[in-house]
């Protein structure tokens, strides 16, 4: 992409302002009342169309979603448990975790006992309360803190969801961004859960702070970024744009980027792709052990996107794996619990594999006999003095040495063991002295 690229290539760390601004986004939407359907999800893509240009799409309940269908929609007005005194114990306006989502509704005086049947804890962490869903099986429940529920005193209970489970729509929102071709790079991040900052209020932030960004920047491939319910959100927009589909060269999906831990990924299910590899090139230079596993077939959205009908190049990038912090899926994953260093921090990885694939590509030395004279160039730190200038120096030479019309800058950074910024930038520059030139 050459010129073009300059751009991306100054974003391969974090902008200054990146972790409090992905910070303050998440903020803003970590308190509604998110599920697979309903007006939490229209309020989170009403605020974060705000920030960037989001097309909003309504799909009714009934639609085929590949082997699914689009299910009923969930609208609940209010929650809570009251004791023999009037007294609410629980109300799920002062959490949304305190009532299982999609929960039917009810209105019933009833024992402890019987009550307890439909409430749920967890022992092992007693002061938490746990995220519970019900999506396709008519129930209702509540969710508290186990150390609460042992403090009840036995008597009757009113216990009320004022909720409807009708025939509406499900609900996705969609920034699309063209670029120099019609290639596209999908990004993806879930937004049916309520209440939990960094499972997903993180990746829907960091998302919408980057395509706001990338929105003023010279692309090569076209960006959209898709904002959709796990699991029947991703299965409903890949049932409705096959076009699309066919266009995606490049994928990542989103979650739990907002805690201090891993990083973590996922490959695609095909193992070598390009985002795979510069995933792997990121992730190995910006942390001493990251995790990087192999695709298998549980997890978010990747596992929808990479099913073998579609067998698309998209991976799943996190900082703590889910399901292995304390935190997860529970009121403990609070707005205190991601910090906008570690925001910025995996909004700068996303962007260096970004940059990556915006301009990996091979080059040819117009010299090849020897190393060609850099110090009448003015390209060889000859006086010494700058602190990187052995640096820029051996970047140099790798570029020329590997620029055969064979190795991308990927496998020059690769077997350099340097940041593809770096070689990127150097390649850039020994371009525009006609040192190399790219292969067709």
């Amino acid at each position: 992409m050459g010129e073009a690229s300059k751009p991306a290539a100054n974003a391969a760390g974090a902008d200054a302002d990146a972790g409090a601004s992905i910070h303050a986004i998440a903020a803003e939407i970590f308190p509604l009342c998110r599920s697979i359907t309903g007006d939490g999800v229209r309020e989170t893509l009403r605020r974060l169309g705000r920030h960037i240009p989001l097309d909003v799409v309504e799909v009714e309940s009934g639609s085929p979603a590949c082997d699914w269908t689009v299910p009923d929609e969930w609208t609940i007005r209010a929650a809570y448990i009251e004791n023999a005194a009037g007294e609410r114990i629980v109300d799920f306006r002062a959490n949304p975790l305190h009532v299982m989502s999609y929960s039917v509704a009810v209105d019933e005086v009833m024992p402890l006992a019987e009550l307890k049947r439909h409430i749920f804890t967890l022992p092992e962490q007693p002061d938490l309360i746990p995220y519970r869903t019900s999506y396709y099986e008519p129930r209702w429940g509540f969710c508290m803190a186990h150390r609460q529920l042992e403090t009840l005193p036995d008597g009757l209970y009113r216990a009320v969801i004022d909720a409807d489970l009708a025939p509406g729509h499900l609900t996705y929102g969609e920034c699309y961004l063209p670029g120099e071709t019609s290639d596209e790079v999908l990004l993806s991040a879930h937004i049916c859960h309520p209440g939990m900052a960094n499972d997903n209020c993180s990746g829907l932030a960091l998302l919408t702070f980057l395509a706001k960004k990338l929105a003023g920047e010279r692309r090569r491939y076209s960006y959209r970024f898709l904002f959709a319910p796990g699991t029947i959100g991703a299965l409903t927009w890949l049932a409705r744009n096959g076009a699309a589909v066919s266009r995606i060269r490049h994928g990542l999906v989103l979650s739990c980027v907002g805690d201090g831990g891993g990083p973590y990924y996922k490959r695609s299910r095909r193992g070598n792709a390009a985002i795979d590899r510069a995933m792997d090139h990121v992730l190995r230079l910006n942390s001493a052990a990251p995790e990087i596993v192999d695709f298998f077939p549980y997890g978010y959205d990747e596992r929808q996107f990479c099913s073998p009908g579609f067998d698309l190049p998209v991976g799943l990038f996190q900082r703590s794996r889910y399901a292995s912090f304390p935190e997860y899926h529970t009121s403990a994953d609070a707005m205190n619990f991601i910090t906008p260093g570690h925001l910025a921090e995996s909004y700068g990885m996303v962007r260096e594999a970004l940059l990556v694939i915006e301009n990996d590509r091979v080059y040819r030395n117009l010299f090849p006999k020897g190393e060609p004279q850099l110090g009448r160039r003015g390209l060889y730190d000859a006086l010494g003095g700058d602190p990187k200038g052995a640096e820029k120096n051996i970047a140099m030479l790798w570029v020329l040495n590997l620029s055969d019309g064979e190795h991308s800058l990927l496998d020059i950074a690769e077997r350099a063991k340097m940041p593809f910024a770096t070689i990127f930038a150097t390649a850039t520059l020994l371009e525009r002295h006609k040192l190399i030139a790219p292969v067709a």
